[in-house]
């Protein structure tokens, strides 16, 4: 079994930054691949925001692009998210997510999510 844990969420600015974090834990961590984040706004579908695989290869949604960076540390089982430019449409629940070696995401782990809020 793999154990997400979600932090960094918070209220900012328009235009401002913040970094999530998404540790994970559990005697299984080595059968995991792909991780990501998702998001998901009051009324809105789950929706992709970035991937990145054990390789470290990235892929991000377009709404993100030249805003978010994600990064994982394999030695310590973290992720990151570094969301830059932020806009008040960035305003949701962000989740991550990870999947097993072999698979793609959505995997069948989840963290509980973070709030993010962007608002003057």
């Amino acid at each position: 079994q793999v154990h997400l844990v979600e932090s960094g969420g918070g209220l900012v600015q328009p235009g401002g930054s913040l970094r999530l974090s998404c540790a994970a834990s559990g005697n299984t961590f080595i059968n995991i691949g792909t991780m990501g984040w998702y998001r998901q706004a009051p009324g809105k579908q789950r929706e992709l925001v970035a991937k990145i695989t054990r390789g470290e290869f990235t892929n991000y949604a377009d709404f993100v692009k030249g805003r978010f960076t994600i990064s994982r540390e394999n030695t310590i089982n973290t992720m990151y998210l570094k969301m830059n430019s932020l806009k008040p449409e960035d305003t949701a629940v962000y989740y991550c997510n990870a999947a097993q070696l072999g698979t793609e995401l959505p995997g069948r782990y989840w963290g509980q999510g973070t709030q993010v809020t962007v608002s003057s």
